[in-house]
């Protein structure tokens, strides 16, 4: 197994250089507006997978994948040969679908603020479904039934104004 700072270190020099040979070496007609976008190899250096986008439509991307494909064994021979391994690594293109999961996430998010926008425009005029006082409140009309020594809450039995027990401060 081999050093993670390695691996990443390899993945970023495949990404380098699968990009300038493309964008260099390879000379079909069907490669379109290309970009490579990352590469990752395994942790044994053996296989690595290139992602990459493509500026167009399915069929651009279609005669880009297959000019990839038949690029292939000239781009892992030069590959291997600049990063001296023991073994080329294999590669494998694949087509990022960045964009398409962006405009995804996107409508995603539109969608939610829509939601909450009406929530709050339903919050805005709704009422309670129970009582406006919903805790049990005693009635005065209890109050005047209670037993002549106790005096109303709020007054004090020596007549000041005084909080019973507190500083007096």
């Amino acid at each position: 197994m081999s050093d993670p700072a390695k691996v990443r270190r390899h993945a970023e020099r495949i990404r380098e250089l699968v990009a300038s040979l493309v964008r260099s070496q390879i000379k079909d007609p069907r490669l379109g507006m290309i970009t490579i976008t990352d590469a990752r190899i395994t942790a044994d250096l053996r296989d690595a997978t290139v992602f990459y986008t493509v500026l167009g439509d399915a069929t651009a991307q279609a005669s880009t994948a297959a000019a990839l494909e038949s690029a292939k064994g000239m781009l892992r021979s030069t590959v291997g040969k600049a990063l001296g391994l023991r073994h080329s690594p294999t590669l494998t293109f694949v087509l990022d679908d960045v964009q398409d999961q962006v405009k995804h996430i996107d409508d995603l998010l539109a969608a939610a603020r829509n939601a909450d926008a009406e929530v709050q425009r339903l919050a805005a005029t709704s009422s309670y479904a129970g009582d406006a006082q919903p805790y049990r409140v005693e009635d005065e009309d209890e109050d005047e039934d209670s037993p002549a020594g106790d005096s109303p809450a709020g007054d004090s039995p020596t007549g000041d104004d005084e909080p019973r027990g507190g500083d007096r401060r």
